[in-house]
């Protein structure tokens, strides 16, 4: 018999696919999977008949957790296991307001390829479906308690996938589920222009991060294939747009390497890129990954870089290093489940 995963469904869609003759009844269910029920039995205001028979049709989820990992930062990275036997990682961030995000994946791997990236070098198995995606949201709840944030800057490409994505947010922003406010959600892209039109016009209005690295196009061509097909002038009118249209400031984001893109020119051409669009910078010096041809820049490099894109006026923000012992950081995502491999001899 063939079981409904539910975590991504909506209360209409819940009374449907369960064959449930009351409206009520969804919304009950809908409730408890927003507050982390991952059995019929605990749902209290259903009947002991009508669990045992909603048992029988259907699972609260579809994954599992199959390992959990932790930094002495505070990071948690959890390995999840998708029901053909794929894996993904997803990761609690936690500032030092001490606000907690989850950093969630939208792909099985990713097609990207970006030279710098440890789940680039995976390539793609699929897309991840809605349920998928909410079901880590509610891991990352279950071990970490009440999350604040959700970003999509896990495994793989949102703008590739970006259907389930909004449906996932629809799920999770539900009044009457786990009710997470759009503000609290952002979205990074490597680049892919049609979606970030798409994203504009058509929603959810959420935030928007665009891994931009270098605004050298050559270089970033020669790092992150996407550039071939979504060349930097391009994207930077999308970007405008999607500031103008939702009214939201955007996140560049760039990993830094040393010798690669810290230099004065390279800060340059940054400024010329950013200047006269909403935008704020996010700097990430790289976090290695072991058989990259990368080095992780100097404090030096990072400062004198750090103090150009300043000095010019723009706002920038270095990102604090966070997850590193457990491959949780920005661009390592992936490696637990290469050592996995590995180990086994696959």
């Amino acid at each position: 018999m063939n079981r409904t995963y539910i975590a991504g469904l909506l209360p209409d869609e819940l009374c449907r696919e369960l064959g449930l003759a009351q409206k009520f009844r969804g919304t009950q269910i809908f409730k408890w999977i927003g507050n982390g029920a991952v059995s019929f039995e605990q749902m209290t205001n259903l009947s002991k008949d009508e669990r045992a028979v909603l048992s029988e049709k259907a699972s609260l989820r579809s994954s599992c957790v199959s390992q959990v990992l932790k930094d002495p930062d505070g990071t948690i990275k959890l390995q999840v296991t998708l029901r053909d036997g794929r894996a993904v990682e997803t990761v609690l961030l936690t500032d030092k307001e001490g606000r907690k995000t989850a950093c969630v994946s939208c792909q099985a791997g990713c097609a990207m390829k970006c030279a710098f990236c440890q789940t680039g070098q995976l390539g793609l198995a699929r897309n991840l479906e809605p349920e998928e995606i909410v079901e880590q949201f509610l891991f990352l709840e279950a071990e970490c308690g009440k999350l604040d944030n959700i970003v999509f800057m896990g495994m793989g490409e949102p703008l590739m996938n970006l259907p389930a994505i909004r449906k996932a947010i629809t799920v999770l922003t539900h009044k009457d589920g786990r009710n997470l406010s759009s503000r609290r959600i952002t979205l990074s892209t490597s680049g892919v222009i049609k979606g970030i039109y798409d994203l504009a016009d058509n929603g959810p209005l959420i935030r928007l991060a665009v891994s931009l690295t270098t605004a050298d196009e050559e270089l970033r061509s020669q790092i992150m294939p996407v550039n071939r097909t979504n060349p930097l002038p391009e994207l930077r009118t999308a970007i405008a747009y999607y500031a103008e249209k939702t009214g939201k400031r955007v996140t560049l984001e760039a990993a830094l390497m040393a010798g690669k893109n810290t230099g004065k020119e390279s800060a340059e051409r940054m400024i010329q890129f950013a200047q006269g669009i909403d935008v704020n910078i996010n700097l990430i010096p790289w976090n290695s990954v072991e058989g990259l041809p990368f080095t992780e820049p100097s404090a030096a490099e990072v400062r004198n870089f750090t103090d150009i894109l300043k000095n010019a006026g723009l706002n920038v923000t270095l990102r604090t290093k966070r997850g590193r012992t457990i491959g949780g950081a920005c661009g390592q995502l992936g490696k637990t489940l290469v050592d996995s491999a590995q180990k086994s001899g696959l």
